[in-house]
């Protein structure tokens, strides 16, 4: 009969095998990101920030992400939605800065379990185009099921170089990503896992640009998202005040997935 080994992680299905657990394991792959953050109302984004944590901030930040080259895929790619804001956690343990992430979209499933049950990052799954490029304007959109719910453009102005692009590249090299790992209860209401979780990943810049970006929420109806119009529509009942970074970047990103922890 299967029985789980001591040493190995596993992801449902369980009884088809894990692998070893390596707290070193290091998930490497080329990024192209294009990130825009923008102020809001700092009352309502305060709505989604839990107890125990710290807006820093008024301030969302939003990142479309291109990976290729993946190591653990073994080549393979996907795209990514990173929506967070600027925190700092207050634990009985830990006091740290960080990026708290109110939702992740990813194109693909395996990426989307992962990093929900090993990492507590809450994915879930969206059709999120590759870049459209016609120099210098970059464009991408993001849908459920044919309607789209999220416009992303930029308009490059120029390359970032010398002592701001050594500030950048410190500046995404460690990144503290922080989630909420929150498992229900079967049969019944609460939570039979609730824990904060900093999952420690950064970038290694190597080109990047500056430029002119904007965003645009549209809002969903249950029928056209059940399962997410609630969250969209959150995300865009949250004004946009002013456009405060707005960043092309290229190079590679490293996730220490196994190198996870539980904060308090």
């Amino acid at each position: 009969m299967f029985r789980p080994q001591d040493d190995f992680t596993y992801l449902m299905p369980v009884h088809f095998g894990g692998g070893k657990f390596d707290p070193e394991t290091l998930v490497t792959q080329k990024a192209t990101g294009l990130s825009v953050s923008y102020e809001t109302e700092r009352d309502l984004l305060e709505n989604y920030i839990p107890e125990g944590f710290e807006l820093l901030a008024p301030e969302v930040q939003v990142a479309f992400n291109k990976f290729t080259e993946i190591n653990w895929m073994h080549g393979g790619q996907y795209n990514l939605i990173n929506v967070a804001a600027p925190v700092r956690f207050h634990g009985k343990k830990d006091e740290l800065d960080g990026a708290y992430t109110l939702v992740v979209w990813e194109n693909k499933t395996a990426p989307i379990l992962g990093g929900r049950e090993q990492t507590g990052i809450p994915k879930i799954y969206a059709d999120i185009e590759d870049l459209h490029i016609v120099r210098p304007n970059y464009a991408t959109t993001v849908s459920y099921e044919g309607n789209t719910f999220l416009n992303m453009d930029f308009e490059a102005t120029g390359s970032i170089t010398g002592r701001d692009l050594d500030a950048l590249k410190s500046q995404f090299l460690t990144m503290n990503t922080l989630g909420w790992r929150y498992i229900p209860k079967v049969g019944a209401p609460g939570a039979e896992l609730s824990q904060f979780v900093l999952y420690p990943q950064g970038m290694e810049v190597e080109t990047a640009q500056v430029g002119k970006g904007s965003l645009k929420w549209t809002e969903l109806t249950p029928m056209q998202s059940p399962a997410q119009y609630y969250i969209v529509n959150s995300l865009a009942a949250l004004p946009i005040k002013r456009v405060t970074q707005s960043v092309m970047v290229e190079g590679r990103a490293i996730l220490r997935a196994m190198g996870a922890r539980v904060i308090e």
